[in-house]
């Protein structure tokens, strides 16, 4: 069994793209492909789209990283070991390293001497070890954050955009049709007109906008954004609602329920 699990999908950190606007097209595009509007041509991206370096020896798993943080936004790059790394590094100049921590040859807590030395640059460890001398000993290294395989696509995603956030090459506002949600200033609004959403409703609105049209389950928003394992479809369903009030109380709906499955953000044809 491959350490990687997928949920639907890699989270899609909302602030991936600079300058970029979720329109009808592409949500008419989501609805063909069941999924995201592809970021891979040249002109979905702007100058500064943050771009991440991911070195994983499992062709595999670099594969399926690389495609889920491209469909998030990133511009990528893969490296099987750390052969040749400080040139990679030089050419890509990436803003963030995925480093799988067991490679061949040199490890990647060896090679994290190299990636800081290079420059200011996050770097997300990956790896099978869970043991807290190990984490510790990550973080130690000067590592930004630290997943343990298996792992959800989904949850490396939103890491990879948490520790780009933080380091400030993420905008922190994002547009879906008349929406604006501004995740630093904690406020979302409609044609210009704040919401009054309480946080957690803000991080619900988040999460949704992140998946960009995309159906996730009850499950998986209890997951994100309260962190639980278990099932809980009430407390869910009770901010849902909430937010679903506010939301229409501004324009027309773009919360959606999908019976059996979960809930969607999707705009309306006009």
């Amino acid at each position: 069994m491959l350490p990687v699990k997928r949920t639907g999908g890699g989270m899609l950190p909302i602030r991936a793209l600079r300058c970029y606007q979720w329109t009808m097209a592409d949500s008419r595009s989501a609805d063909r492909r069941g999924g995201i509007p592809s970021a891979r041509g040249a002109e979905t991206f702007s100058v500064g789209t943050p771009r991440v370096l991911v070195v994983e020896d499992s062709e595999t798993i670099r594969e399926m990283v690389s495609e889920a943080l491209a469909d998030a936004g990133y511009l990528t790059e893969t490296q099987p070991d750390g052969r040749g790394l400080e040139e990679v590094l030089d050419g890509f100049r990436p803003d963030l390293v995925v480093l799988d921590v067991m490679l061949p040859g040199r490890d990647g807590f060896d090679l994290m001497e190299v990636i800081l030395r290079w420059g200011e640059v996050g770097v997300v460890l990956l790896t099978a070890r869970d043991g807290l001398p190990d984490r510790l000993r990550g973080l130690d290294s000067g590592a930004d954050d630290y997943v343990v395989k298996p792992f959800e696509l989904a949850e490396l995603v939103s890491r990879v955009g948490a520790v780009l956030r933080r380091r400030g090459r993420l905008p922190s506002a994002v547009q879906f049709g008349d929406l604006m949600v501004d995740v630093d200033a904690g406020v979302a609004s409609r044609s210009g007109t704040p919401l009054g959403l309480t946080a957690t409703e803000l991080r619900v609105l988040v999460y949704l906008v992140e998946q960009r049209g995309r159906i996730v389950s009850s499950a998986q928003i209890l997951n994100a954004v309260w962190g639980y394992e278990a099932y809980d479809p009430n407390l869910v369903q009770v901010h849902i609602s909430g937010l679903r009030q506010k939301l229409e109380t501004h324009g027309p709906r773009i919360l959606h329920t999908v019976r059996g499955i979960g809930y969607r953000l999707q705009l309306s044809a006009s």
